[in-house]
């Protein structure tokens, strides 16, 4: 009979490896060896063949250590470094003008804050009521439209018609002599 702790032949499971190989038996893989079961003092598994260039990823062989190079590195080689980044710039690569902050025209001026379509179109429904021109920031213009449109019975809402075609034209400009804007 055999000792207890001893593994058989047989025993225990299917046997893997080439004939004449077994547990505590070293097998050669490319040069380097490595022991398929037991160790040989028999406390457990062997060592796994060691793969690629001798010295790669050994502590101080000036190689990474495990993983592949770069990798779990914060950016800039430092702990705790964070790379800085840039905030893009919308429209035009420019950055934002203080001076017109609703862009500007093909000639350079500065858009208002007002826009063109709405202007014209209130201003051609609602002109009778002077809403366009209140919209714009014409008070009086707006009030002198409907004094004009309820003093002719409806006859004088000609003139906030013609109004509503130019702002939508593009020949009327807000207070400040600022050109509407296009949208």
């Amino acid at each position: 009979m055999t000792e207890p702790n001893q593994p058989q032949p047989g025993w225990g499971g299917p046997q893997y490896g080439a004939p004449g190989t077994g547990p505590g038996q070293p097998q050669d893989f490319g040069g380097q060896a490595y022991s398929g079961g037991y160790d040989q003092s028999g406390s457990g598994y062997g060592q796994q063949p060691q793969y690629g260039a001798p010295g790669y990823g050994q502590p101080g062989s000036g190689q990474p250590v495990g993983g592949q190079p770069g990798y779990g590195q914060p950016a800039g080689g430092q702990p705790g470094y964070v790379q800085p980044y840039s905030v893009p710039v919308v429209g035009g690569g420019y950055p934002p003008d203080q001076d017109a902050p609703y862009g500007r025209n093909m000639y350079g001026e500065p858009y208002s804050d007002k826009s063109k379509l709405v202007a014209g179109l209130l201003e051609i429904f609602l002109g009778s009521f002077g809403v366009g021109r209140f919209y714009l920031g014409y008070p009086g213009m707006a009030i002198a439209q409907i004094a004009v449109t309820w003093l002719t019975c409806g006859i004088g809402h000609i003139w906030p018609l013609i109004d509503g075609i130019m702002i939508l034209t593009g020949k009327v400009r807000d207070p400040y002599g600022r050109p509407l804007q296009e949208n």
